[in-house]
């Protein structure tokens, strides 16, 4: 009888002889955004396609640990704190006390997540995408290796084209260990098991905001430790970021902006953490029983034997890439966070299909001057195309104009009016140049600033077409106006 380390032995070697040997016209390393996306089309203009994702279920962090799951807590921790705080102002009576059931609102995250993902896998089917649930891993500049996970299959894959779309993963913070329990990043906050008393967020970007905003509306006492003197990140007008910060401070939430965090350690049920106070130089303390850990995500690219073949790679650790996706294998390309430019699903998705598009006909189009972020929190923030900051670096001439959601009649009547629409334009030609905006919807309204951008429309271009009534869109439409002109309504 073999002893379990020999059936072991065997069994690999067993293995390692009938993995399943298979060529395509394009394999796609990774399915999230980028990936999933670049497969489909691929597989849409005739590719033999195939993609390798190790998670077991497709979307990347997007869908599974990422965008996806946290609309649905911030969704559903909004609905919860809107009928709880302004229930009976709105002519809502609710008998009894209205508290938040954590354990339903996860199980509704966990619903949306696994209907979406399963909805790519079924995609996959339906255009005839290849799937291998695995790692991938470069043997040579053509073949790739599939360490299978879980009902995957071991492979070796003879591509005449690879595309590397393999994400990205929260940046550590030096000294601090993380457990995704009392010490998390973004996917431990996204299933937490009990509604902290105290939440403490290293990054006052757009993750730590967002996370901070689901937890504060369930009843935390959020604080917010950022380095530099504003919050948003990079990208965020500063006129935007302190309105937005002075609107969620209202809100609740605390911050500490020139903060320096020097320590974070878990002392049982809680986390002690210290940092230095930016203006007196001060070390200050808090204890928290969650630290969140969100200073940024980095490439990652750990795993495929990359420097075997001798893929470029940046100081940041970027995949190097041409204005056509190629590395410096021609036939292997690279889309999303694992190479240059901002870390968001909708730029990968774009990327994807101008990788393929770019294979199939020799050209594609991605603008990155006008690619829209977006911030989930309450009232949203959403912005695309320059802030004024860096038009006064480029030495742009431009004007400014603002129209707030308090003059927009369908905001009064939802009473929700925090923000307003912000237009910045060419000084001369009043050409667009970017659009900010805070208020409910932004991140909706922002595809229509995007548009606008696309097409080098101008304010008055904007403002003669006929915006319906009652609208949150006639905002926009009267920020348009206000940059040469006069609004109607304020």
């Amino acid at each position: 009888m073999l002893r379990f380390s020999q059936r072991r032995f065997f069994s690999s070697a067993r293995t390692a002889f009938e993995a399943v040997k298979k060529s395509h016209d394009l394999v796609i390393i990774g399915g999230g955004p980028g990936g999933y996306v670049a497969a489909i089309k691929a597989a849409q203009l005739g590719f033999d396609t195939a993609c390798v994702e190790k998670r077991g279920a497709l979307g990347g962090t997007c869908l599974n640990v990422g965008c996806i799951p946290s609309k649905s807590l911030l969704n559903n921790s909004e609905l919860f704190h809107r009928v709880q705080k302004e229930g009976a102002m709105r002519g809502i009576n609710i008998p009894g006390e209205v508290t938040p059931n954590l354990g339903a609102l996860m199980k509704e995250k966990d619903k949306a997540v696994k209907q979406l993902t399963g909805g790519v896998e079924m995609l996959f089917k339906k255009y005839g995408v290849k799937y291998y649930k695995g790692s991938a891993s470069f043997i040579d500049e053509h073949q790739l290796k599939v360490d299978p996970i879980e009902g995957g299959e071991e492979a070796i894959l003879d591509a005449k084209n690879i595309i590397v779309a393999t994400g990205s993963e929260a940046t550590p913070f030096p000294g601090i260990e993380i457990d995704e329990e009392r010490i998390v990043t973004s996917t431990g906050a996204l299933s937490l098991k009990e509604i902290p008393k105290k939440m403490a967020i290293i990054g006052g970007g757009i993750i730590g905001l967002e996370m901070g905003s689901v937890w504060s509306r369930l009843g935390s006492e959020v604080t917010v430790l950022e380095f530099q003197d504003a919050i948003g990140g990079a990208g965020m007008d500063a006129e935007v970021s302190k309105n937005i910060q002075k609107i969620m401070s209202k809100q609740g939430m605390k911050f500490k902006l020139g903060a320096k965090v020097t320590k974070g350690v878990r002392n049982g049920e809680i986390v002690n953490v210290e940092y230095e106070d930016g203006k007196s130089g001060k070390t200050e303390t808090l204890d928290a029983d969650v630290l969140l850990v969100a200073v940024g995500r980095r490439p990652f690219t750990k795993g495929l034997n990359a420097e075997k073949i001798g893929l470029d790679f940046d100081k940041k650790g970027r995949v190097v890439i041409d204005s056509e996706y190629k590395t410096n294998k021609p036939h292997i390309l690279c889309i999303g966070d694992c190479t240059f430019g901002v870390m968001l699903a909708h730029k990968a998705e774009d990327e994807g299909i101008a990788a393929v598009e770019y294979l199939k006909n020799g050209f594609g189009h991605v603008n990155y001057n006008n690619i829209p972020a977006v911030m989930y929190t309450h009232p949203e923030v959403a912005w695309t195309g320059q802030n004024e900051e860096q038009l006064k670096e480029a030495g742009i001439k431009y004007k400014t104009g603002k129209f707030p959601f308090l003059a927009n009649s369908r905001a009064k009547t939802n009473q929700d009016s925090d923000g307003f629409v912000k237009f910045i334009a060419d000084a001369d030609t009043q050409r667009v140049l970017g659009v900010h905006i805070i208020g409910p919807n932004a991140g909706e309204m922002i595809a229509e600033a995007c548009l606008a951008l696309e097409y080098g429309a101008s304010c008055e271009d904007i403002y003669r077409v006929c915006h319906a009534h009652p609208t949150l869109s006639e905002a926009f439409k009267e920020g348009a106006m206000t940059v040469f002109g006069k609004p109607i309504n304020f």
